[in-house]
């Protein structure tokens, strides 16, 4: 069962294409990133499920229901943490959480995602870090046990320490069979909890993509430094890109088999060899060519 259901997604402001026709879907228990530069639509699409935009055209289901018919009602089933602070400065951490339990009933699990994520309740809003203020909007979207957690930009703004708690909040809530929706800029936030993400560029899906499959895609980097003469056109082969040479060295990208290069580099004399696996961030960037 797919708990997100987006097909041929249109949203124009004016002239302005911000979606111009994405579909993609969410499974059930599936922890799934949105990937894209900043303007690249993924705020906007995040807003359109949650029924806070209207689309131009095109469908969007949630939990098997109509995101738009059923607004209200979804509501009670997903979590929902904006890039933007949404908290009163002047109330406490702890009014905070007793107003969402007021609006959907008492929840177990603040308590344990209080003592998590190392949060005091007991100070009001306007004296919270930036880190904190993330850290109450976490547990006010988490807090009810949601179905369906949708996060924009989860980590925005946040030293490494603390985005590395979030990380490991999401894969636990990935491991017990949530749903999460992400979307995020950052390769490697997604490629820490994420089973599965979909690229976005200037409103249009470019591409969607297990991480376990990007993975196992072979592609490397090779710097080789010559100790006499060498020819470049023998490095001109099918997968493998000239990044850049000079009279005593070369720099590959090569996708897909090593060996075709190494058969090559064994022709001349070598002063120094560099073979590197491509990251993930690297595999990607391709998808943007």
């Amino acid at each position: 069962m797919n708990a997100v259901e987006v097909k041929n997604l249109k949203k124009y402001f004016g002239k302005v294409k911000a979606l111009d026709g994405i579909s993609f879907e969410v499974e059930k228990g599936e922890v799934f990133g949105f990937l894209g530069p900043n303007g690249a639509g993924k705020t906007t699409t995040i807003r359109l499920m949650m029924d806070f935009l209207r689309p131009t055209k095109g469908e969007i289901k949630l939990l098997g229901k109509d995101a738009k018919e059923d607004s209200v009602e979804l509501k009670k089933h997903i979590g929902y943490l904006s890039p933007e602070d949404r908290l009163y400065k002047g109330w406490t951490g702890e009014e905070h959480v007793d107003f969402i339990r007021a609006i959907r009933g008492n929840s177990a699990k603040a308590q344990a995602l209080v003592k998590e994520l190392d949060l005091d309740l007991k100070k009001r809003v306007w004296q919270l870090s930036t880190g904190n203020k993330q850290k109450l909007s976490l547990v006010l979207a988490m807090m009810s046990d949601p179905d369906l957690l949708i996060m924009d930009e989860p980590t925005l703004g946040l030293d490494p320490i603390l985005s590395e708690k979030i990380y490991q909040t999401l894969d636990k809530l990935g491991h017990e069979g949530k749903t999460i929706f992400m979307s995020s800029h950052y390769l490697s936030e997604v490629e820490k909890v994420c089973d599965k993400v979909a690229i976005i560029k200037e409103g249009k899906l470019v591409a969607t993509e297990h991480i376990a499959e990007l993975k196992r895609k072979k592609m490397y980097s090779v710097r080789a430094t010559f100790a006499g003469d060498f020819e470049p056109d023998s490095f001109k082969i099918e997968g493998v890109e000239i990044k850049d040479e000079h009279h005593d060295f070369v720099e590959l990208v090569v996708k897909g088999d090593i060996n075709q290069v190494i058969t090559i580099l064994h022709q001349y004399k070598l002063k120094d060899l560099e073979i590197q696996r491509a990251t993930l961030e690297d595999i990607f960037l391709e998808f943007y060519k």
